[in-house]
């Protein structure tokens, strides 16, 4: 019913720029709310970014407003915009869709939404 494939990830040096996207696939207006989560070994999942799909307005969690978030309504697709990657950042980046905007983009309750099979950044030198 509704699908979430990432992309954009891979190799990059400490300092570069990447970009990651998220493509949705049978999104409807129920999917109110877009994050992006990641995850790193032995670490606990932490949101990034979240987007209201309807007006396009951006929330950001733990001051990581460095990734900014953005989305093209008529693509279907919303990208992480990551700049000055350090090797902190390394781990697997997930999109997430929710109905509600509450839940996904102030309480980053991200296990009640849908999500995507991630992509695998990696920061080394």
């Amino acid at each position: 019913q509704l699908e979430l494939v990432e992309s954009g990830g891979g190799l990059v040096q400490p300092g570069e720029s990447l970009r990651l996207s998220c493509v949705v696939s049978g999104f409807t207006s129920n999917y109110h709310a877009i994050a992006w989560f990641r995850q790193a070994p032995g670490k606990e999942r932490e949101g990034i970014s979240c987007i209201v799909t309807d007006d396009g307005s951006t929330y950001y969690r733990n001051s990581l407003k460095r990734f900014p978030i953005s989305r093209d309504k008529d693509k279907n697709t919303v990208y992480l915009q990551m700049n000055g990657v350090s090797a902190a950042d390394t781990g697997t980046y997930y999109c997430v869709a929710d109905t509600q905007i509450y839940r996904l983009c102030s309480l980053w309750r991200g296990d009640l939404g849908t999500w995507g099979q991630g992509t695998q950044v990696t920061v080394s030198s």
